[in-house]
């Protein structure tokens, strides 16, 4: 952990804008005075190198060198740069070490010289490629089932090409045939096992480059260096550091060639697991702290009777745990097999004696066993135990085999340690983020990045001892809410979190509309309707038929258990399909869902409010994520990218314009403001207690100064009423910022008009 007392520049506050062509670095500055009212400290910005054409979020990086020009290049910059510094604001920026975009080769030089030239061209290091595996020759996996006939070799006297389709790739000079090249193009299904380059996941078109070298580090961060010997950017954001060879290492480059500056990683950590205190970082980007929020907001009753409804939708009892082993261990021998078959080869070269198929399958099982996305050796080497301990009693007749391997991926410094390192990552996103997650619809708030949806709830008291370590250990990580990476945005799961507390209503919806618009997997509709309510607003009704077929199908094929991506179910998904028209073409299916929308919107959005205050008040550095101060009912990208009027924003927070989350926008203003402007009201971390009858139903801390007191359960609460609960308020005279009014600390009063409040001394 980056040293508290060094001179870096930290944020007070975060909020994320997504720049692309439609919405560039100009007009990003043309939103930040909008931002400085809204109470905001620094501006948070998406990947802005240099990416694949048309790229709408900026991961698949083409050129180290220079800003994308879509986005606004180099001035676009300067102006968000100049306009921050005007209003006494930073600048947070994500970038992507980890991986670059090779699907057009022709817009990437480095990987166009590498396929030009092979093993000779000067950016060959740059990327990780196993030669050997592919007889000296990259394997790329882009031809269709039978269509090697579409390939067609373009000779020239300045260099010729090699086309498919509208895909370009070079020809090796002096040469004129495809056996010449330096590349091999094979059927996109050659992917699964006989890939040779490490990707990022299982994306044929992210090849994965190699920071670990110094000198490929320093080539990849030409621009990245610019930005902070200019003074144009104060923190970075670290995208995917579990895919680097050595994180650690590359976080104290990133230190030396920033100046220390405030870096996050975009770390997920596993519950129990800790971030290394060894790395030069403030912390995580947030996850960790977005699952103990949603789920000190859950009703923990609400686990058995959910729980039971799950069980009779699938047909039998459903085992969290063993569903992510078996979905784990199906990519490792799916998808990413050829990751676990480039581990064999190089355990193969430390270890002769080894059978590769029986090293396969060994690796295969590891991979599914371990509990974390990685270990750091030599720290996390018990999470490498408990997955040999897991992988032993799973599989005992591998016994021999992992009792070779044990030592082998316990040295640190070997090739297959630090490969299979990098590659458990990449399995547990896909089997769980990207399978499971659509596998398990018991209450799917849960279902979030960086959440076990096996925890249920948190309770107050084990609440309050996570955000008391927190503010001791790191204070300065991001805190969040929604993101671009989120499964539902976050007023999305504050309704969902509310058939915690009505499973009985929402049995009774939910089988009345999977009779009326019947699918042929009840477990996927409860999944699926979940979603139609969490992101059933009236304002976004126009365009919500068609997020909802966008979302159901990502959602059917990424669970992978009736359709995929490859091999779509047409009359599966037709059913699915039109059980989404139903919602806007069916009488019957619309009056259900209003009687459902009708009962939790109340309750929903004091967990909407609740949330958001705990968010931006618990120690941490608050993001708000592009237009979250209003309702944030996204689904899953890209929905959660879509464009943010923020003239109707800044109209809202003017008082010139109306919409039915202003409380919202006033909360999120209320409390950045404060965590602004008077930053020594959040320096510590001290529980509040209740008494009375209600005292279950609130949240409350003192932060130094500043008391946040949310309402929790909130159906419980509005059927008991508060009575006589009394906060036990530290001497003074308190009140609220919300609303302006003096408090005793009796929540019948104190939240008589929202469901939250800010609290501060009154002199």
């Amino acid at each position: 952990m980056t040293d508290p007392a060094s001179a870096r520049r930290t944020p007070r506050s975060t909020y994320r804008l997504q720049v692309s062509q439609d919405f560039t670095l100009h007009e990003a500055a043309r939103v930040l005075p909008y931002l400085h009212d809204l109470g905001v400290d620094w501006v948070y910005l998406s990947p802005l190198l240099a990416s694949e054409p048309g790229s709408t979020h900026g991961y698949d990086v083409v050129a180290f060198d220079h800003i994308d020009e879509e986005r606004g290049g180099e001035a676009g910059l300067a102006a968000v740069s100049a306009e921050a510094r005007r209003l006494g604001m930073g600048v947070l920026v994500d970038i992507v070490p980890n991986h670059v975009g090779v699907a057009t080769p022709s817009e990437d030089p480095w990987w166009w010289d590498v396929l030009k030239l092979g093993r000779e061209s000067e950016h060959a290091n740059a990327f990780d490629v196993d030669w050997a595996a592919g007889d000296g020759r990259i394997v790329i996996p882009v031809i269709g089932d039978d269509d090697e006939d579409a390939i067609t070799v373009v000779p020239s006297g300045s260099g010729g090409e090699v086309r498919y389709h509208d895909q370009r790739f070079p020809l090796a000079p002096g040469t004129s045939t495809l056996e010449e090249q330096h590349y091999e193009l094979v059927n996109w299904r050659t992917a699964d096992e006989g890939l040779n380059y490490r990707r990022f996941f299982a994306v044929n078109t992210l090849a994965a480059v190699r920071v670990e070298d110094p000198e490929v580090f320093a080539e990849t961060h030409v621009e990245i260096k610019r930005w902070f010997d200019e003074g144009l950017v104060d923190g970075l954001r670290v995208d995917h550091p579990d895919g680097l060879r050595d994180p650690q290492r590359y976080l104290d480059d990133l230190a030396a060639l920033t100046g220390g500056a405030y870096v996050l990683v975009e770390k997920i950590l596993e519950p129990g697991e800790e971030l290394l205190a060894s790395w030069a970082t403030a912390g995580t980007t947030g996850y960790d702290a977005l699952a103990l929020i949603d789920r000190v907001l859950t009703d923990p009753a609400g686990e058995a009777p959910l729980t039971a409804l799950e069980d009779r939708l699938r047909g039998a009892p459903v085992d969290w745990h063993e569903m992510v082993r078996t979905n784990k261990r199906a990519v490792a021998d799916g998808i990413l097999h050829s990751e676990v078959l480039r581990i064999t080869r190089e355990v193969g070269r430390v270890a002769e004696e080894a059978d590769e198929d029986s090293v396969a399958d060994a690796i295969g099982e590891l991979l599914a066993c371990f509990p974390v996305y990685r270990s750091y050796l030599p720290e996390g080497r018990d999470h490498l135990d408990q997955a040999f301990a897991a992988a032993r009693s799973s599989r005992p007749e591998l016994a021999t085999t992992f009792d070779l391997l044990e030592p082998v991926l316990n040295d640190e410094w070997g090739q297959p340690a630090r490969r299979f390192q990098q590659t458990s990552g990449m399995v547990m996103a896909k089997g769980v983020e990207d399978c499971s997650f659509y596998q398990w619809s018991r209450l799917t708030s849960l279902n979030e990045v960086g959440g076990d949806p096996s925890v249920f709830a948190v309770g107050v008291d084990d609440f309050h001892d996570a955000m008391a370590a927190r503010q001791r250990d790191w204070p300065d990580a991001m805190v969040t809410l929604s993101t671009h990476d989120t499964k539902r945005g976050e007023d999305v799961r504050a309704r969902i979190t509310v058939l915690a507390e009505e499973p009985g209503a929402w049995e009774q919806a939910l089988d009345e509309l999977l009779r009326l618009a019947p699918v042929p997997d009840p477990g996927f509709g409860s999944l699926l309707w979940q979603a139609v309510l969490g992101a059933w607003t009236p304002d976004h009704l126009p365009d919500l038929r068609g997020r909802l077929h966008g979302y159901a199908e990502k959602a059917m094929r990424e669970a992978g258990d009736r359709t995929t991506w490859t091999e779509p179910d047409e009359a599966y998904e037709a059913q699915v399909h039109a059980a989404v028209d139903a919602v806007f073409d069916d009488e019957a299916v619309r009056d259900v869902l209003l009687g459902l929308a009708n009962r939790v919107d109340q309750p929903a959005q004091a967990n909407s409010l609740a949330a958001k205050l705990l968010a931006i008040t618990i120690p941490g550095v608050p993001d708000v994520y592009q237009g979250s101060e209003l309702w944030e009912t996204a689904l899953v990208d890209p929905d959660n990218r879509r464009p943010v009027d923020f003239d109707h924003r800044a109209a809202v927070l003017a008082g010139t314009a109306e919409d039915d989350a202003a409380a919202k926008l006033h909360v999120t203003c209320s409390a950045l403001t404060l965590r602004r402007d008077r930053p020594e009201l959040f320096t510590s971390y001290m529980p509040i207690a209740a008494s009375g009858a209600a005292a279950g139903h609130v949240v409350a801390y003192d932060r130094g100064g500043a008391i946040t007191v949310v309402t929790r359960l909130p159906v419980g609460q509005a059927a008991s009423g508060w009575g006589d609960t009394t906060l036990d308020l530290p001497e003074g005279h308190w009140h609220d910022v919300l609303t302006g009014l003096d408090t005793d600390g009796r929540l019948a009063d104190l939240l008589a008009t929202h469901p939250v409040a800010l609290l501060v001394r009154k002199d």
